[in-house]
């Protein structure tokens, strides 16, 4: 260890005498040693050691005066803040004894999820936590108060209107969840119930989460043709509620809406230049993912659930409507070929089949086959339907974080989208060090202080004294998103060891089985009233 010297000034003849210093070394639980830091904040990798203690990072920088119960060689290898994924669907997953560890998450580098999206979730945020921190995770969890399944709760599922009492109650039920701990509110506006919400509607809910410094994300109404419509609504409710903005899954939707994306794009920054903080996340892939009944057909004819659509396609007036609406909808993604099925039960071979295909090897109309699966209680489906372009061209601006939309997984018989085991080392190994389309720096930033940020959240996403030991350590040469299409149950390669509030999650690339993951609540504000 090198000798450290201390500088001891003498009044009596003002000289500087340098004499070896006697305190002790500063003890610490881990030492990761030698590795090459990326903080989180966009700057420019540098050598340094990262030391835990109790749960938080306590050194950064040259450790010889370090004495570590535990040093991990990181000769080699990036250490980072672990990634926190903006827009995940884990909600059931996270307090179920078989996929609370996250795995397939674990393994991409997260140590933080956000729950509660797209408007479908628990609605008491309280008793969520309390269920997380019985058992523990695998990672950490930050939940959105999910605006459908709020309306849900208060008007069921139909396409109704609220009365004041009812408005009210939705508003009490969501001041409550803040008060919990919730982070924000989020919108699934193509999904039932939550597209029935008008504006003012969301504006009102929204209102209370400003008040009390929550954000807003939103699933807008339309990612196609509908776009700008869309992200301008989303624009509203922030400046008439006065609160964040977060469009979640930013992207254009179908070939005639390759392109619009760049335009909201603009039209958020310029939203962004007169002070209003709007935001988005993506996740770097060409296809999309959800129901086969959201792909295909609008709220509208989805109100009331299954039963209710079935009822509607036996009916002679609407049945044949609505039949033309799945024909048309089939016709505008490549006849069918853009949409293949990740989950059905009732007939799994299936599973992995584009429509098209499915229906030449039954000899029967496409159409005939969605409306099958959606009588069947309908499919998960992966939707290609995005320009390449557009996803490169989004992923470059400086305030798109990166996020999975997926959900924690067991490996098994269905084809779900590989974003579910690959989207943070994806971005990483591909489209940063193969394809150069942001540096490392940037794409680390992206899914550690900036999604931190949005969410103004301030104990982690930085590598940084003081801040929660959720560490990601990773082999640049080695990363590499496995999961595809065909092959989507697999786990990403690359991730060396995993820290979650400073206890191993990973180690040497193997899980460990340690569930140190606690939800975490917002502090909010002080509000005593609406």
């Amino acid at each position: 260890m090198r000798p450290q010297f201390c500088t001891l000034l003498t009044f009596t003849t003002c000289l500087l005498v340098t004499l070896p210093c006697t305190s002790s070394a500063q003890e610490v639980d881990i030492l990761l040693r030698g590795g090459s830091v990326i903080d989180g904040s966009g700057s420019a990798a540098i050598p340094a050691d990262v030391a835990i203690r109790n749960q938080k990072i306590t050194h950064i920088g040259n450790a010889d005066n370090v004495a570590a119960a535990w040093t991990i060689d990181c000769e080699g290898l990036v250490i980072c803040p672990g990634f926190i994924d903006l827009h995940n669907h884990s909600d059931r997953q996270v307090v179920n004894a078989a996929t609370r560890a996250a795995v397939n998450y674990v393994t991409q580098g997260c140590t933080t999820i956000v729950t509660g999206n797209c408007g479908s979730g628990p609605v008491d945020t309280g008793d969520y936590y309390e269920k997380i921190d019985l058992h523990g995770a695998g990672l950490n969890v930050a939940h959105l108060i999910p605006q459908g399944s709020l309306r849900e709760r208060v008007l069921g599922s139909g396409n109704i209107q609220p009365t004041e009492q009812q408005v009210e109650q939705m508003l009490q039920l969501s001041k409550q969840a803040m008060q919990d701990g919730a982070w924000g509110m989020s919108t699934g506006l193509i999904y039932v119930p939550s597209s029935y919400a008008p504006t003012e509607e969301l504006i009102a809910i929204a209102r209370i989460v400003a008040a009390h410094g929550g954000i807003y994300a939103s699933h807008i109404r339309g990612e196609g043709t509908m776009l700008l419509k869309s992200v301008d609504e989303a624009l509203q409710i922030g400046r008439e509620a006065e609160l964040p903005v977060h469009v979640s899954h930013f992207k254009s939707s179908g070939r005639d809406a390759w392109g619009l994306v760049r335009e909201a794009a603009r039209m958020i920054d310029a939203a962004r230049k007169t002070g209003r903080m709007v935001t988005a996340d993506q996740y770097p892939y060409i296809a999309s993912s959800t129901s086969l009944g959201a792909t295909l057909l609008p709220s509208s004819v989805r109100a009331g659930g299954t039963k209710e659509l079935i009822k509607r396609l036996d009916d002679t007036e609407t049945g044949p409507r609505i039949r033309e609406l799945i024909r048309t909808a089939i016709v505008r993604r490549d006849n069918g070929k853009a949409v293949r099925i990740a989950r059905y039960n009732p007939n799994k071979k299936w599973v992995g089949r584009n429509l098209t295909d499915i229906a030449t090897s039954e000899d029967r109309p496409a159409v005939d086959i969605a409306e099958e699966i959606i009588r069947g209680g309908g499919a998960s489906v992966v939707n290609f339907s995005m320009s390449e372009d557009d996803v490169r061209h989004i992923m470059a601006i400086d305030w798109v974080a990166t996020a999975s939309d997926g959900r924690a997984y067991l490996p098994g018989s269905d084809r779900p989208h590989p974003r579910n085991y690959g989207t943070f080392p994806r971005k990483l190994a591909y489209y940063s060090v193969q394809e150069k389309v942001l540096s490392l720096e940037s794409a680390v930033r992206s899914m550690t202080s900036l999604p931190a940020e949005i969410l103004r959240m301030t104990d982690r996403g930085l590598i940084q004294e003081g801040l929660a030991a959720d560490i990601t350590v990773f082999s640049v040469n080695d990363l590499k998103d496995t999961a595809t299409f065909d092959n989507p149950h697999q786990y990403a390669t690359g991730i060396r060891h995993v820290f979650v509030n400073g206890t191993p999650v990973l180690h040497n690339g193997k899980v460990t089985g340690a569930l140190p993951g606690r939800a975490l609540r917002f502090p909010g504000r002080n509000i005593s009233a609406r």
